[in-house]
């Protein structure tokens, strides 16, 4: 079972997606970041890029978009926290812009 971050592995692997961009919601339990881009079709094939991962990992985001924008939070609902997971798909939703 994946656990929360403890406070050694937020600075280690939280600081660098702030620094990028990402923000931390409700308390600290949830990264959320928004992307935009150039039109739907660019913001749509970024969801399906993302979504192959999430898949892959078994860790799937809350996210919106409308139009060129995508609106994405991470969090693991079972642990009420920010995981390794969340930390991991947030990086690569990052490569993948």
């Amino acid at each position: 079972m994946t656990e929360k971050l403890s406070d050694t592995a937020r600075k280690s692997l939280i600081e660098p997606l702030l620094a990028s961009g990402w923000t931390l919601e409700q308390q600290d339990t949830v990264l959320a970041k928004t992307f935009r881009f150039d039109d739907f079709p660019c913001a749509f094939g970024f969801m399906t890029r993302a979504a192959i991962y999430a898949e892959k990992w078994d860790h799937h985001p809350d996210w919106s978009n409308s139009y060129n924008t995508v609106a994405v939070r991470l969090t693991t609902h079972d642990v009420g926290g920010i995981t390794s997971l969340d930390a991991k798909l947030a990086r690569k939703m990052d490569q993948l812009v």
